[in-house]
């Protein structure tokens, strides 16, 4: 059995999944893939170096902290992006809050980030390397559009993985998978509608149309996606994990209160949920 898990992502809001992935380190429960989205691979390599606590310490002591995100980082030219990447993505891993590069280069198992290829509009799954190397591509999957700049790979540009495929449980199964679970940052009802700053991003990235139709497609896609996902589910194909409420946290959100909220409403959800997905890995 090749037992596969797919992470959402949805910026500060996958707490949820941090909580999630706490209750799985303390289950033992380890895939053999995993894919994350965004913030979904950004927490989950501490998950996969079996780092428990570790998301719930940097959210608590550092989303909060100036230092970590806000508008003037937005507007400084020397950074221009919304979360501050070098505060972010090197200072806090690698000597605030030590990421272990070890524990992670020892998992087993297979681990990509979906990202969004800027020229065409399609989502690409890329092999996470072990090392710092790593930096760049858990950047571009995090790289929301207006809020991160485009992260040069190669000779390509990405964006964030969500724009082209938010939720990607279809990759994860071409790749082997024979049990798969799926972590979502979003209620099961929820219905994505097009956001007010796609006008914003459409001017922003007129040279690039392929980015901007899969921007204008976003909404109608990740609908289908969710419905088809939540039908392998009554299937018995997938086991997905989702909270109740988000408790109104978005993506940006800063208030330690609300986000260990959300936080403890993951660490519910997946206790509550154990036995029945030891149950589904059996079947």
């Amino acid at each position: 059995m090749k037992l596969g898990m797919v992470f959402e992502g949805g910026a500060n809001r996958t707490v949820f999944s941090c909580g999630v992935m706490d209750v799985f380190l303390e289950e033992n429960l380890m895939p053999d893939y995993f894919i994350g989205v965004s913030a979904g691979i950004a927490y989950g390599i501490s998950y996969l170096s079996k780092q428990r606590g570790r998301n719930l310490e940097l959210m608590e002591k550092y989303m909060p902290d100036k230092r970590y995100m806000g508008i003037r980082h937005l507007l400084n030219r020397k950074e221009r992006a919304y979360y501050n990447t070098k505060f972010v993505f090197d200072e806090v891993p690698n000597e605030l809050l030590p990421f272990d590069y070890d524990a992670f280069a020892a998992y087993p198992g297979e681990v990509e980030a979906a990202v969004t290829n800027i020229h065409t509009g399609k989502a690409e799954y890329l092999t996470v390397p072990r090392g710092k190397e790593m930096r760049d591509i858990v950047v571009a999957s995090c790289s929301l559009p207006v809020l991160f700049q485009p992260v040069k790979i190669g000779r390509r540009y990405y964006l964030d993985g969500g724009i082209a495929d938010s939720i990607p449980y279809q990759h994860a199964l071409k790749q082997g998978c024979d049990k798969l679970v799926v972590v979502l940052t979003r209620e099961r009802g929820y219905v994505k509608k097009t956001e007010r700053a796609v006008r914003l991003t459409d001017g922003l990235y007129h040279r690039y149309p392929k980015i901007v139709e899969a921007l204008d497609s976003r909404a109608e896609r990740y609908n289908a996606s969710m419905k088809e996902l939540i039908e392998l589910e009554k299937e018995g194909k997938v086991f997905v994990i989702a909270p109740e409420t988000t408790f109104g946290v978005g993506r940006t959100e800063t208030d330690a209160v609300k986000l260990r909220r959300l936080y403890d409403e993951g660490v519910r959800i997946a206790g509550e949920q154990t036995e029945a997905l030891r149950e589904y890995l059996k079947g």
